[in-house]
């Protein structure tokens, strides 16, 4: 009952939820370079020994050596956190044997989109923590169907390439000018333009109808027209002498 006690009292402080409140109920030890894993029930003795070794970072973190980032981190092991045996809630990285360091550091993230995110801080107690992981059978040689560990970098979002710019044409048409582009509306925006010359239309029609009825009965064309007319009957009212003047 004191074990179990003081594993809630562990798991309440480091902020994980309980088991019996869906929280964390398995985790998942891996060491990638070896090919080796482990797996422990919440109610497993090693369930509660590795979460309290693992500790639990500071707000910010700390900032890990340089060499570090510089392909001296040496192994890596992979502590997966599962609630439900099925959805991870929190990742571990684990480098238990750096070069020219006692330190073991730890990367921890629980943003699982994007596991490159996350906080570095020293194990408080490195001498067991390596211990366990030994005892785990972790610490292996390297197997040839193992592979390096992720080493943990944040994601970074993709270059925006700009667009081409479009090339203008030597040879492209100009804009009309605004001019051109009025007079070539269709007539349906211009109808009403004619309304005033139909009616003006209409009105001489009207007015001079009339008058040219009048000049064409009495005017110089009348008369012009009648003598005319006189003469052609002249004409043929003589027919005789213009028959005598060809036989002479």
């Amino acid at each position: 009952m004191a074990v179990a006690s003081v594993a809630a009292l562990v798991l309440v402080l480091l902020g994980a939820p309980t088991a019996t409140a869906g929280g964390p109920t398995s985790v998942l030890v891996v060491s990638p370079e070896s090919a080796q894993a482990r797996a422990f029930y919440y109610s497993d003795r090693e369930y509660d020994e590795l979460m309290r070794l693992l500790g639990q970072a500071e707000r910010d973190g700390e900032k890990p050596p340089e060499d570090l980032k510089l392909g001296n981190a040496g192994r890596q092991i992979n502590v997966t956190w599962m609630a439900h045996d099925i959805s991870p809630w929190r990742l571990d990285r684990v480098f238990p044997d750096q070069r020219g360091t006692d330190a073991v550091w730890i990367h921890t993230t629980q943003t699982m989109s994007d596991i490159g995110e996350g906080t570095w801080h020293r194990a408080k107690e490195p001498k067991e923590l390596r211990t366990l992981v030994k005892k785990l059978g972790l610490m292996g040689k390297a197997s040839p169907q193992g592979a390096g560990g992720i080493f943990p970098e944040p994601a970074t979002a993709p270059e925006e390439t700009a667009a081409p710019e479009t090339e203008v044409s030597e040879t492209a048409a100009p804009a009309p000018h605004a001019s051109a582009a009025k007079a070539s509306t269709g007539p349906s925006e211009n109808w009403w333009w004619s309304v005033p010359g139909l009616a003006a239309g209409a009105l001489l029609a009207l007015f001079l109808r009339p008058i040219a009825l009048r000049a064409a009965t009495t005017g110089p064309v009348a008369s012009w027209r009648r003598r005319g007319k006189d003469r052609d009957g002249d004409r043929d009212r003589d027919p005789g002498l213009r028959q005598e003047l060809r036989d002479l």
